[in-house]
């Protein structure tokens, strides 16, 4: 998605107290075809705001008289349609993280290249574009500004407003498809899913990173995709990376590139994830699992925005929009030490929350109405089959362990095995073969079969002593990932024991 060319070059407002560096940035916006005016401190820039309406503003974050944080707030608070960039000092990375929970679209780390500061300004002039087809009103210059006043931070709750709805409340009987065909996949009617909608809209129009937070099988993926196509990246490539299917030793490599010769058997150049997802977003899936070497190294390509591929002795600037998601709580990694406190502080900077399936029934009859559609057409079928009302109430009763990849399956096997245009309880009663086989491995293992969130010791050790200690049979039997299993494994000193003779 590119910008129309415009009528008028855009406007840009520039506050800096260097004089040099306020020179270096109006010559290189200058040279890119912008106007550009500058202020030196934050009364000027306040006076310029009040007459003049400007495309995007970029403000250094310390300021003679105040914070650029300041006119980031004052803004937010007025409505205004600015964009703001704020240019914080190298290494500060609370400041950054404070300025986009402000509302900053983005941020840039000292010293700026002018090729950093082309960019971000033109992800800011794209992303003026009203997000996701809606219209944005646009309050009047200066309206609201002035000294003190807070805003609204990005991480707020989601204001009551005609947010796109997948569908009426459940009194009126009917279902409708959301507004925007961007939200679609993000079915649901109940109140958690309109907010989550909301907020995916709302959150898609900066460029601050994105965790998604929910247990297995809620969706995760589905919404990174969605704030990625209602955002100024729509245009750009989505790449989603399953953290915790990767071995350890290939992370770097499939992360950040690998030159020519960097290692016997790399005869080409390959690029990594960042340089894949350059001009749209990089979807990080289970970040949690990622070990510890690499999430320092995470954290220097999140931070400072460039990546070293293996084998090159330079770095290079990336322009990715970061989305991570994780079914862990990552507080609780943070305090126990699996996971880097700097780094989870610059990845949730906005976090949004996927309600599991169990608490929000409500929208179980429009969930197996999409579902049953796509699986029949996937299948060939020429009708699409309904639910009777006992299998729904049957359904509702299921706790959904799995949520809906769990009903997704169950409603696959359904038509299947039970060919019709109505599917009764029992087509959604019988259990699937996985769940009788685990059944009877649960019954013959020497101790229950492991709670998949919290396994005590013993549990662990007996599942792998039922497997003569092979780690990948058993994380497959438990349907984890290898990664999960070491974790445990190494949480309770099991990791360095050997096996039993």
């Amino acid at each position: 998605m590119k910008l129309p060319p415009p009528s008028t070059p855009p406007h840009l407002l520039v506050v800096d107290d260097e004089p040099d560096l306020l020179t270096l940035y109006e010559l290189t916006l200058s040279k890119s075809g912008h106007r550009v005016a500058a202020a030196s401190d934050l009364a000027q820039a306040r006076a310029l705001l009040a007459t003049q309406r400007f495309d995007a503003l970029i403000t250094d974050m310390r300021l003679p008289d105040g914070l650029g944080l300041e006119l980031v707030r004052e803004l937010a608070q007025a409505g205004r349609a600015e964009k703001t960039i704020v240019v914080t000092a190298y290494g500060s990375a609370e400041n950054a993280v404070q300025a986009l929970k402000a509302g900053a679209f983005d941020y840039l780390t000292k010293p700026v290249e002018p090729a950093q500061l082309r960019a971000a300004v033109a992800n800011a002039l794209q992303a003026a574009l009203p997000p996701c087809n809606a219209a944005v009103p646009q309050p009047a210059a200066g309206a609201g500004l002035g000294r003190g006043e807070e805003s609204e931070p990005a991480t707020d709750e989601p204001r009551p407003s005609p947010a796109p709805a997948a569908g009426p409340s459940d009194d009126q009987g009917e279902k409708s498809e959301p507004t925007d065909p961007d939200l679609a996949p993000l079915v649901g009617s109940s109140p958690a899913m309109c907010a989550l909608r909301e907020r995916v809209q709302r959150v898609a129009r900066s460029m601050a990173p994105v965790l998604v937070l929910g247990e297995s099988g809620t969706g995760k993926e589905l919404v990174a995709r969605a704030l990625h196509r209602c955002s100024h990246r729509a245009g750009g490539p989505f790449v989603a990376v399953n953290c915790g299917a990767i071995p350890d030793t290939l992370l770097e490599a499939e992360f950040f590139g690998v030159r020519k010769g960097a290692y016997t058997g790399a005869n080409a150049h390959r690029e990594g994830y960042f340089q894949a997802a350059a001009g749209g977003t990089l979807f990080l899936d289970e970040i949690g699992d990622l070990p510890l070497a690499m999430q320092v190294k995470l954290l220097r390509a999140v931070q400072e925005r460039r990546v070293r591929s293996l084998g090159a002795t330079d770095d290079e600037a990336t322009d990715v929009r970061l989305v991570s998601a994780t079914h862990l709580d990552l507080a609780v990694a943070v305090r126990e030490g699996r996971f880097r406190q700097d780094l989870y502080y610059r990845l949730n900077v906005i976090d949004l929350h996927l309600p599991p399936l169990r608490e929000r029934l409500a929208d179980l009859p429009e969930l197996a109405a999409v579902l049953l559609q796509r699986l029949s057409e996937r299948s060939g079928h020429h009708s699409t089959p309904v639910l009777s009302a006992a299998a729904l109430a049957r359904l509702a009763r299921h706790p959904f362990p799995g949520n809906v990849r769990e009903l997704e399956n169950l409603l696959e096997r359904a038509l299947a095995l039970h060919p019709g245009p109505v599917l009764e309880v029992e087509a959604v009663g019988t259990p699937p073969p996985s769940a009788l086989h685990t059944a009877t491995a649960a019954a013959a293992a020497p101790a229950e079969s492991p709670d998949e969130h919290a396994p005590t010791r013993e549990q662990l050790q007996a599942w792998l002593n039922q497997h003569r200690w092979n780690q990948s049979r058993t994380a497959r039997q438990l349907g984890w990932t290898l990664a999960k299993l070491r974790y445990w494994m190494q949480r309770h000193g099991l990791a360095d024991t050997s096996p039993p003779p």
